[in-house]
């Protein structure tokens, strides 16, 4: 299986961390409804305060960047906006997936 991922690195501001989570996953959870999302996850950062990162699956780059550009994600991208200090995003295809 082919898998297009995104990788975003956020640090939002002090004390907001429970808020973002929570306005995160009903955004996720949306997200997840769209028939090439493979998969959505949020982790807490243990090396720095206040940093996520957000890992995101498609079956592919052209439906990312479909769902990009969408409405949606415009929407999701202004629920979490107040709580975002900075941020950056990388993309990639995996190459090898080896699991247990």
């Amino acid at each position: 299986m082919t898998v297009f991922r995104v990788l975003l690195r956020m640090r939002v501001r002090p004390g907001s961390g429970p808020a973002f989570e929570r306005d995160w996953r009903a955004g996720a959870t949306r997200i997840a409804t769209r028939p090439a999302s493979v998969g959505q996850w949020l982790a807490r950062g243990t090396d720095e305060e206040e940093v996520y990162y957000v890992v995101s699956d498609w079956t592919d780059e052209a439906s990312f960047r479909e769902y990009e550009r969408s409405e949606a994600h415009q929407q999701h991208l202004r629920r979490l906006r107040p709580y975002r200090m900075d941020g950056s995003m990388s993309t990639m295809d995996i190459v090898v997936a080896v699991t247990a």
